[in-house]
């Protein structure tokens, strides 16, 4: 996150940078080519003066050899020329090389033997080529004999220019390492609360109603929004916990007033009459009081499995060693039959409350309420952005899966099966469909299977299941989708050392 608000920051630091860097560099070159301006100003001024001495004496061999020497130790192109345009004075080979590459020389020198001051020459550019011509005029107004003139090869001063603007720019990148190194702690000293709030409200989707944020760090802001957080999160912690103690306490509560009742109706058999209506009206009697009391036990089940908080990563082999033989026992009791087909080595995330009592409360519906002849267990893994296609088709282990997916868990039968317009509801608690509304059952089970599953990041979702031996449609199925958890190095040697793992298909 700090990253992001780098690069918020940098570019406008940048940004603000060139916007001073940039015209204290154009002034930094202005000055270093009007200092180089006005020195060969000064010179050219001087060399004019003497050469208006020397011609007007006719005594010119002191400054032909100042010329030379000037020429000599500053590589400065430099003559005296006549108003023809012919060299009087000075290194006349230089000259003429160095005036063959300057167009603009004879628009100067022809403003100079007019007795004005022309403007310089070229563009001052630092990576520009051009030479800097600067000419004076000898004499004075319609006196002028000739002029001096210099060519001047600006590549020093092209170079000065540059090494001030690399020395500009090295104190440039200053503030901006300043500002990522500060930046960089600070901004992950600010958004630190920000991330542990976020990880925080991950944990507490997950069904986690402890994690409290850290109010101690951060910016002042921020902490206070972490303070009203846990402030929150104890309200909600308290009211979810006076809701859960409730439904146990006054399930518990009622338990032994309506065994009490129950007991006193059931003493009243010996005394009924063998004719008359009074055996019908405690028949029922008794069956409401036996179905009083299987919702009372599914209230506290209901109410212990939600108080259960974590989820966590469980091998599906482990869940089904301590349930598949229990299954088939119970089905072979019903006369039903019962397949397993499970992939080894399927990694998931645990609802709350275990999986194996969500697996128990689905086997136990095909069982009581489906009618079903077959029931069978299944499982596949879905990649991340896959479909129940894939899942159906049983692709793979689940190393391909170890970036993301989900492990889908499938009890089907060949039963009675529910209408797809019931599906919706039967999610819902206390709802039993007509056809069971005879058979023993409080409408909680799939209500809270789907609750702890969804809280675990899952699914619990109903279709159509097996088809029936009839030909007559299909029965139920009951699908739980749960993530997939990345197999560890330690899972991995620990679930291959198991030779056999149970329940893989019967």
């Amino acid at each position: 996150m700090h990253r992001r608000l780098l690069v918020v920051l940098v570019p406008l630091a940048v940004l603000l940078v060139a916007a001073l860097g940039v015209p204290l560099s154009v002034s930094v070159a202005e000055r270093e080519m009007q200092e180089t301006y006005v020195d060969r100003l000064n010179d050219v001024g001087r060399f004019a003066s003497l050469a208006e001495t020397a011609l007007s004496a006719g005594r010119t061999e002191a400054l032909q050899q100042e010329l030379v020497r000037y020429h000599e130790l500053y590589g400065i192109a430099v003559a005296v020329i006549d108003t023809s345009g012919t060299v009087l004075l000075g290194p006349a080979g230089a000259y003429r090389e160095a005036a063959r590459a300057e167009p603009a020389l004879p628009r100067i020198v022809t403003a100079a033997l007019a007795g004005t001051r022309p403007e310089p020459s070229g563009d001052w550019a630092p990576w520009d080529d051009s030479a800097l011509v600067v000419a004076e005029p000898v004499g004075r107004d319609s006196e002028v004999v000739g002029a001096v003139v210099t060519i001047s090869d600006l590549s020093k001063t092209h170079w000065r220019i540059l090494v001030r603007w690399a020395q500009l720019a090295g104190l440039g990148l200053l503030p901006l390492i300043a500002l990522v190194a500060v930046a960089w702690p600070v901004s992950a000293w600010v958004l630190r609360p920000v991330r542990e709030l976020d990880a925080a409200s991950s944990r507490i989707s997950r069904g986690d109603l402890t994690i409290r944020a850290d109010a101690e760090a951060g910016p002042v802001e921020l902490r206070r929004l972490a303070e009203s957080f846990n402030t929150m999160m104890d309200a909600v912690e308290n009211a979810v916990q006076r809701q859960r103690a409730f439904v146990s306490d006054a399930s518990h509560q009622l338990r032994n007033p309506l065994t009490s009742l129950r007991l006193a109706v059931e003493s009243l058999e010996p005394h009924l009459r063998a004719a008359g209506g009074g055996r019908q009206v405690y028949d029922v009697a008794v069956d409401e009081l036996k179905a009083m009391q299987r919702l009372l036990n599914s209230l506290q089940a209901s109410a212990r499995m939600e108080s259960i908080r974590t989820s966590s990563p469980v091998d599906l082999d482990a869940v089904l060693a301590t349930r598949v033989d229990r299954w088939r026992a119970l089905t072979a009791t019903a006369g039903q039959a019962l397949t397993v087909d499970v992939p080894p080595g399927l990694r998931l995330l645990e609802p709350t409350g275990g999986l194996g009592s969500i697996l128990d409360e689905l086997i136990s519906n095909a069982l009581r309420l489906s009618g079903a002849q077959v029931v069978e267990v299944s499982a596949r893994v879905v990649p991340a952005g896959g479909s129940n296609d894939d899942a159906a088709a049983g692709g793979g282990g689940t190393d391909a899966f170890a970036a993301g997916g989900v492990v889908t868990i499938a009890v089907r039968d060949d039963g009675q099966g529910i209408d797809a317009s019931e599906r919706a509801q039967a999610l819902r608690r206390f709802w039993r469909s007509p056809r069971h509304q005879n058979v023993s059952g409080t409408g909680l089970g799939l209500a809270i299977c789907a609750d702890l599953v969804g809280a675990a990041g899952g699914e619990l979702r109903l279709e159509d299941g097996l088809p029936r031996p009839d030909g007559s449609g299909h029965g139920f199925a009951a699908v739980v989708a749960l993530p997939v958890v990345p197999r560890t190095a330690s899972s991995s040697s620990s679930s291959s050392s198991d030779p056999d793992p149970p329940g893989r298909a019967s």
